[in-house]
């Protein structure tokens, strides 16, 4: 089938300057022959129109230009329709983009995106908001919603947003509910991911696969936070192992498990982040996957995974 392709820029995203990007964009794509279209993204989030243009006007590909919250807009609003989603990535984490390993240099991700290789990727419900990344309940939920409130974007702003809250993060009670299982326990915060990574190469969930079925809970229990750090870097750097039932009441300060499903009871109203943007929280948390959600353009090596 020929290919064609929508390029949506978002203007805010990131740090980055866009005029240069887009006219690589145009550049690269016209000496490939390809046709396409710039189009601005939704302020409102909402694309019903990009469904109806896809079907209309036979477009193949729809390249996002952005970060993880302008990709959860777009994914979410194109559910059910057979297109190619693409991303070159321009925003402040890009936690999705760097978990299918395509680069953050424009020219080397659109390489990926002529190349046309694409892979079922799963996505999840928390509720009735979907993620199709990963979403945070507790302290980094609440770094995401005073990080949004920040004028600047960018790492160097979401170092400072973490740092300043650490020194007033507290835990928050929550209770687990799984298939085989359910416990209570108190928690600094609890991400749940399809992702591997919160972002900027921060591996959250190093067991995480994109198109495995499975979510990627990690639980970081309350304990001293001199202990934080260290267990976080045990955590991010793969020494904690994916753990199974009986192991979750060991003397372990983090619980990393895998599951399709669980619910969430949020004993202390802990906020709640949904692909790094600040969502609406709740009482309770049902989760549950969405296997082979949607295409994503992402290289060779990692579909064959």
């Amino acid at each position: 089938m020929k290919r064609k392709i929508i390029y949506l820029f978002n203007p805010i995203s990131g740090t980055r300057k866009k005029s240069s990007i887009k006219s690589l964009v145009a550049r690269k794509t016209r000496e490939r022959e390809i046709e396409f279209e710039i189009l601005p993204t939704a302020k409102d989030g909402n694309y019903d129109f990009l469904r109806k243009k896809i079907q209309k006007e036979f477009f193949t590909d729809i390249v996002i230009c952005g970060g993880d919250g302008t990709v959860n807009q777009v994914v979410s609003s194109l559910k059910g329709i057979k297109v190619n989603i693409g991303i070159i990535p321009m925003g402040s984490g890009n936690g999705l983009a760097f978990a299918a390993k395509i680069p953050k240099q424009p020219s080397k991700a659109l390489e990926i995106i002529f190349a046309g290789n694409t892979c079922q990727t799963d996505a999840f419900f928390i509720n009735d908001q979907f993620s199709c990344m990963l979403c945070g309940i507790g302290f980094d939920a609440l770094v995401a919603h005073e990080f949004a409130k920040e004028k600047r974007r960018g790492l160097q702003t979401y170092i400072k947003v973490s740092a300043v809250n650490f020194f007033k993060a507290k835990p928050y009670p929550f209770e687990i509910k799984l298939k085989n299982k359910s416990f209570r326990t108190e928690a600094f915060f609890i991400c749940i991911a399809n992702s591997n990574q919160f972002g900027n190469n921060f591996t959250i969930a190093p067991q995480a696969s994109l198109g495995d079925g499975l979510l990627d809970v990690v639980i970081v229990k309350k304990m001293s936070k001199l202990m934080l750090p260290f267990s976080l870097i045990n955590q991010v750097t793969g020494i904690n192992a994916v753990q199974h039932t009986t192991d979750y009441f060991k003397n372990k300060n983090i619980i990393y498990l895998q599951t399709d499903s669980l619910t969430i009871k949020n004993l202390g109203n802990a906020p709640l982040h949904v692909d790094g943007d600040p969502g609406e929280t709740s009482e309770e948390f049902k989760i549950n996957i969405i296997r082979n959600c949607f295409r994503l353009l992402q290289p060779v090596e990692v579909s064959g995974e």
